[in-house]
């Protein structure tokens, strides 16, 4: 065994390495910001339950939902909507509810924030109006798409005749945009647990996560093509089958006729 004489003096010295301190908030704002994107991104794969439309008939109430309550003059249409989806809020899971109340929430402070104005030329009830029908809203569009697997929200396209195109750029971008954010998120923290003492160039930094996130995308893209093309994909999404209704379709078609009929009595149409 070596006598302590036997090692070099450089190497029993203490070294005492102190590096610099150096404040991360540009990396730490990043990936904050990047997580709290990919929350409002990602699309879990919702779960109808045995009450539920299918996902055509779901999302063509929906949407003509949507269209009432922005047509609608009598506030009353707004505020039974308004019942409606906190009722059906009520029934989210605790994320799903979260998510949710995020959004739309957001959405009726930002309009209600825009109609501020109105009230300088006489209109202060238009503020209150817009932010309701915009919470309204969001709040069934955001259930639609918590409640309905992306799958066959992407399915049910066909049956409105959207373009191919389209449904393939939707679908792609549903997929791809939220694992490249997961990669950009896992980049920053790997940046941030090796970074030691003071960073003097944080840009070229934040730029090599560009690069990677870049290089990336195009594998990602790469491989989707070859994938593509070992299973003939034509560029067609086919409808196995017409589409069947169900007791849970009809009984929801026979409610939304009844608030249209409301709808229409309490615009003075009927």
């Amino acid at each position: 065994m070596p006598s302590t004489s036997d090692i070099p003096e450089w190497l029993a010295s203490p070294q005492g390495y102190e590096p610099l301190s150096d404040r991360s908030t540009f990396v730490t704002k990043s990936a904050l910001s990047v997580a709290a994107a990919l929350r409002q991104l990602r699309m879990d794969d919702g779960r109808s339950s045995a009450l539920s439309p299918s996902a055509p008939v779901k999302l063509a109430l929906a949407l003509a939902a949507i269209l009432l309550n922005s047509l609608a003059h009598n506030l009353m249409v707004t505020w039974v909507l308004l019942a409606f989806v906190l009722v059906r809020a009520a029934l989210l899971p605790r994320t799903a509810l979260a998510r949710t109340v995020a959004v739309a929430g957001a959405a009726a402070l930002l309009s209600f924030v825009l109609a501020l104005p109105a009230a300088l030329i006489g209109q202060p009830a238009s503020a209150v109006r817009l932010g309701l029908k915009a919470l309204v809203s969001c709040g069934l569009a955001m259930e639609v798409a918590l409640t309905t697997p992306v799958a066959e929200l992407t399915g049910c396209l066909r049956c409105f005749r959207v373009p191919n195109l389209v449904i393939m750029t939707l679908d792609l971008a549903l997929r791809n945009i939220v694992r490249l954010g997961d990669c950009a998120l896992e980049t920053l923290t790997a940046l941030t647990l090796r970074s030691v003492g003071r960073d003097e160039e944080k840009r070229a930094s934040m730029g090599n996560v560009g690069g990677t996130l870049l290089v990336r995308a195009s594998k990602a893209a790469a491989d989707t093509y070859d994938a593509m093309r070992c299973r003939g994909f034509e560029g067609s999404y086919d409808r196995k089958g017409r589409p069947r209704l169900h007791v849970a379709d009809i009984a929801w078609a026979v409610v939304f006729a009844l608030f249209a009929a409301l709808f229409l009595h309490l615009e003075g149409i009927l």
